[in-house]
């Protein structure tokens, strides 16, 4: 059997005010083309289909086509879609019932009895093979909030110090057991998880903690012995955990920030046979619409805007034009830079998303490190502002700057 894995699609996401539909679209025919050409029997979703939790319509309609094209494309494929901690549980469950006509099992919230118990068998989905038999049974566990948990009794022995992750590991280990009930010989079970697992790296500027203090953080050890494989999402940087190849984040498929700018984004194939732990290959995701750091590393003013208007007229509709992150080193403040920055880039094929600016630092002694925190409370606010424009540009604030910030504090 045949698995695609992927997930933090993080539809409707704008870059620095830009709009993604054009990404996500040109993600998305690309997605279907691999679905017949890998000949894939399932499909995971692991989380964060949408970037906020009440995405706008045209995301929806986004996806929504994608997975109706998906069923005329490839009638027999399964998709499993889970929640992931920026998606509404409620809304993702919402059309359910007409989605799963079309083969597609979606799981926001966790399921529950009239009585209000977990529905744990409601969280184990069967997969069918090109044969149209059970192949596999997969785990679709969405993000789990701490009031989606069984709770843990510490008179069973089940206390493992945090209750929200006791009963994030209980509610994996039933939905195996369940698994594990079902099984027949040469079938295999697959887990699915948006969650933060320990030893996972987070891709810089683009990802929230999930739980404040990092107590969200679960050990590859939820996962038992007889899973083949685990499809994590949450993470967006693709990458195996702790050293075990079939506990995988697919990362996102495309770069949600600049710290992604040569990263190369991926969905990843996985290859069921009898049973046995599974076999994963990386397939990368043709990035549509670049990013550029210019230059690539901090340069004064003058000479960034020398490089800027050196770029080529465009040759591409507008929203295919790369996003561009300007990188300026400072050594004093630069009224108007944004408006030069504009100006050089006007008329020319790329888009201007973000200015990043650092200045060369001279950092302080202990001595003037501890001189400033004991007189701290004795010095006047121009006192302040003229050693922190020291400590920054390393020369003296000039006579136009003194005189901005004291009209600014008669204004205060």
């Amino acid at each position: 059997m045949r698995l695609l894995h992927t997930s933090d699609w993080h539809l409707g996401q704008s870059l620095h005010n830009y709009d993604r539909h054009h990404e996500h679209q040109c993600f998305l025919d690309w997605l279907l083309d691999t679905i017949v050409a890998e000949q894939a029997d399932a499909l995971l979703v692991c989380g964060d289909v949408f970037d906020n939790a009440n995405p706008s319509a045209a995301s929806q309609r986004q996806l929504y086509r994608f997975l109706r094209t998906a069923k005329q494309r490839a009638p027999r494929l399964d998709v499993v879609v889970i929640a992931g901690n920026h998606d509404s549980p409620g809304r993702l469950d919402a059309p359910g019932p007409l989605l799963e006509e079309q083969g597609t099992r979606v799981v926001g919230n966790v399921p529950r009895h009239a009585d209000g118990a977990i529905d744990v068998e409601q969280l184990v989905l069967p997969l069918t093979g090109s044969d149209g038999n059970v192949a596999a049974w997969c785990i679709a566990m969405p993000f789990l909030r701490p009031a989606d948990v069984p709770r843990i009794d510490p008179r069973n022995g089940q206390d493992s110090g945090d209750p929200y992750l006791g009963g994030i590991a209980l509610l994996y280990r039933q939905a195996l057991a369940v698994a594990q009930a079902r099984r027949q010989p040469g079938q295999s079970i697959v887990a699915m998880g948006h969650c933060h697992m320990v030893g996972g790296e987070m891709s810089n500027e683009s990802e929230r903690r999930i739980v404040i203090g990092g107590t969200e953080m679960l050990p590859s050890g939820i996962f038992g012995a007889d899973i083949a494989y685990a499809a994590l999402g949450h993470l967006h940087l693709a990458q195996a955990v702790g050293k075990q190849p079939h506990i995988r984040y697919s990362g996102s498929p495309l770069p949600l920030s600049f710290s992604e700018v040569h990263y190369q984004h991926q969905v990843l194939r996985i290859d069921l046979n009898d049973g046995q732990p599974a076999e994963v290959t990386p397939l990368a995701v043709p990035r549509a619409v670049d990013m550029l750091r210019l230059p690539e590393k901090p340069a004064p003013l003058e000479q960034v805007l020398e490089h800027l208007a050196a770029l080529a007229p465009p040759d591409a509709p507008f929203e295919a034009r790369p996003y561009v992150e300007v990188r300026v080193l400072l050594d004093q403040p630069q009224p108007g830079m944004r408006a030069k920055i504009e100006a050089a880039l006007d008329g020319k094929a790329v888009r201007l998303a973000r200015i990043d600016t650092s200045a060369v630092r001279r950092a302080p002694s202990l001595e003037e490190v501890t001189e400033s925190l004991e007189q701290l409370d004795k010095l006047q606010p121009d006192d302040i502002f003229k050693r922190l424009y020291r400590q920054r540009y390393d020369a003296d604030a000039p006579a136009e700057q003194l005189a901005a910030f004291a009209e600014l504090m008669a204004g205060v």
